[in-house]
């Protein structure tokens, strides 16, 4: 019987690399995996579906799932993860110096809807209770001008946005101190060059990413994995086949972590690193599944309708192919 024959377009990253080597078979399935940068697997795939099976940003499939008109069905599978309380950056004589200076403050983000920022935003006000309609929020490139959103948001009131100057970029504007606070996924240039005007509102961020998720048990998801819908109707079967695939791989990297005999990864003191996550968040601690990630999926999902990215509150059910929800047991 002919296998199933996918396009599969994902970043390169270890817990994939079984698939895109071709160690890990997908049952039923051959996949033609392209590597490529996140931003440009989401902008290719939202403007052109070009592919059958890709990575996708959590909150922009999420919402597509509200409008009900996505043709895309997300597997539990969450190949980017990420603390975000390093990501937040603040020049440095806007007088931030703690989360709560952060109201009535002139704020930077890419994309208002981007997973990072739903996720800053809604910790920000569970832990810290800054409100979301409490500052104004900044959207465009962060390196390059011209970045804008394609899609229409209608916002609760009392959130304001607004695009900055099209010859402009966020991590400009943040040094020279036009805006006061960037949300961003990635490390302004700014930052990263060294001029002191940039840095982060929580200096010792891993310190206050442990006890966030001492206190909450989460480790926030930030993209999932997704097929075409009418492939998946058409062979509901290619579900549960990824995702054994993807569970396999990631269990690869899990035993590399913890070799000794020679260093896998370019990291001095990694059997360190590995012993403290373990100790502080369990040997599976970037799980995939379903029920393991249940209390995560219910926080991210009122943090998006919360700040207007969602119409509805979504349920995690509705975000994954059924029959992905639940495995046999012997």
């Amino acid at each position: 019987m002919a296998e199933l024959r996918l396009s599969f377009a994902c970043w390169n990253y270890d817990r994939v690399r079984g698939l895109l080597e071709g160690r890990i078979p997908v049952d039923g399935v051959s996949l033609t995996f392209l590597s490529l940068p996140v931003e440009e697997t989401f902008f290719r795939q939202l403007r052109c579906q070009e592919f059958d099976v890709c990575e996708m940003g959590f909150s922009g499939y999420a919402a597509s799932v509200s409008r009900g008109n996505f043709p895309m069905i997300a597997i539990p599978v969450f190949p980017s993860r990420m603390f975000r309380h390093s990501c937040i950056y603040v020049n440095a004589d806007s007088g931030i110096g703690k989360p709560e200076d952060l109201p009535g403050k002139r704020i930077g983000v890419p994309e208002y809807q981007m997973t990072a920022a739903v996720w800053i935003r809604g910790i920000l006000s569970d832990e810290y209770g800054v409100k979301v309609s409490s500052a104004k929020y900044l959207t465009g490139g962060l390196e390059q001008p011209g970045r804008h959103w394609a899609g229409k948001l209608d916002l609760p009131s009392g959130i304001q946005i607004e695009p900055i100057p099209a010859d402009r970029t966020l991590a400009g504007m943040l040094a020279a101190g036009e805006i006061d606070a960037l949300y961003t996924a990635r490390a302004p240039s700014t930052f990263r060059g060294g001029s002191g005007k940039v840095r982060r509102l929580f200096p010792d961020f891993q310190t206050v990413e442990r006890e966030y998720y001492r206190k909450t048990k989460i480790f926030p998801m930030m993209h999932t994995i997704a097929i075409r819908r009418e492939i998946y109707e058409r062979n509901p079967w290619v579900a549960q086949s990824l995702y054994k695939a993807f569970v396999l791989a990631q269990k690869e990297i899990y035993e590399d972590l913890h070799q000794t005999a020679a260093l896998k990864f370019m990291l001095p003191w990694l059997i360190k690193h590995v012993e403290e996550t373990e100790e502080a968040m369990g040997p599976d601690f970037w799980p995939y599944g379903f029920q393991s990630n249940l209390p995560a999926l219910k926080t991210f999902l009122r943090y998006h309708h919360e700040q207007g990215c969602s119409k509805q509150l979504l349920s995690p059910e509705q975000l994954f192919a059924r029959e992905t929800l639940e495995t046999f047991k012997i």
